[in-house]
């Protein structure tokens, strides 16, 4: 259709990041009235025409992750009935992710629950950053473009300039990624060994690699309650690396007492993408946001050109 316009509207989780990727793509943001009934309810509705339009939603999804998703669907539901030509949901961090297989006997898939109901409601296209795991992309049957905040971590340690680094995967799960960014920073790796007793309760029994002497940088797609990366720092200061320790993570949630957590473990900076708010009370000393207004807003731009977003996944 030769006279499709972009439409992007943001919703109410992250609109200060909404409102970035809006400006850095040079358009005039879709109105859209967002309110609750007395009820509870979530009501919108579009006040811009979208008919034959290519429509973007930006949604992340916060501590108030079940809110966040339902006011997407809506969202969505309601640009379908108004006849947008395309629906591509913009979900910076993926909600329910962890649930992504049955660890457990009569445990649901949730995971695989949010990409129908994504679907069911209208989405023609996902957009997210730094999914907790790659399977996640098989429980669509619509395109999902998996980003990376890896870009933005890389370019930020760089300009530090840091001396004997070793990049720390907290996890087995991670260290594919986290040799990703050692590669890219020309540094070693070190993973930790962790057992789960529990969804938020985690030991770090080992740190398998050298990191005598080493500036440390922790890396992890998100930090919930810090308990994994606390757990780790503990070992990490055992085995004798340099008391200046950093962490980088996509998805700062930092839910109950994980910021004071993260105090108390010392860290000289913690580093995160803007793909969740991080309010002021908890920005403590040494925190760092990256904007990935760019990233995301260049892949909105490529699909909508029909351009190749390859590049942005490295």
């Amino acid at each position: 259709m030769a006279n499709s316009e972009l439409k992007i509207f943001s919703g109410s989780s992250n609109p200060e990041l909404g409102a970035n990727i809006i400006k850095y793509l040079r358009v005039e943001p879709g109105k859209i009235k967002i309110s609750r009934f007395a009820g509870g309810e979530i009501y919108a509705r579009l006040l811009d025409n979208v008919r034959g339009h290519s429509c973007v939603i930006i949604q992340t999804c916060t501590e108030k992750v079940n809110e966040d998703l339902m006011e997407l669907f809506i969202i969505i539901d309601a640009m379908k009935r108004a006849s947008a030509r395309s629906i591509t949901a913009v979900i910076p961090h993926f909600g329910y992710a962890r649930q992504d297989r049955k660890a457990a006997s009569r445990e649901p898939i949730s995971a695989r629950l949010v990409a129908n109901l994504l679907e069911s409601a209208g989405a023609d296209r996902i957009i997210a950053m730094d999914l907790h795991s790659d399977q996640i992309q098989g429980f669509f049957n619509i395109p999902v473009d998996t980003l990376t905040a890896l870009p933005l971590f890389t370019s930020y340690l760089k300009q530090k300039n840091l001396k004997d680094v070793v990049v720390v995967a907290p996890d087995t799960g991670r260290a594919k990624v986290a040799k990703k960014l050692a590669d890219r920073i020309g540094a070693h790796l070190a993973i930790l060994h962790k057992v789960r007793a529990d969804h938020h309760q985690s030991d770090i029994t080992h740190v398998v690699g050298d990191v005598k002497g080493k500036t440390v940088v922790i890396t992890d797609d998100m930090i919930d309650t810090a308990g994994t990366i606390t757990a780790g720092v503990d070992a990490l200061r055992q085995a004798g690396c340099n008391d200046g320790m950093y962490v980088v993570a996509t998805h700062g949630i930092l839910s109950g007492s994980a910021v004071e957590k993260m105090k108390k473990a010392n860290f000289k900076e913690a580093v995160f993408s803007d793909s969740v708010p991080i309010p002021k009370e908890k920005q403590f000393k040494g925190v760092t946001i990256l904007s990935s207004a760019e990233i995301l807003g260049e892949a909105i731009r490529r699909n909508f050109e029909n351009k190749s977003i390859s590049s942005l996944f490295d």
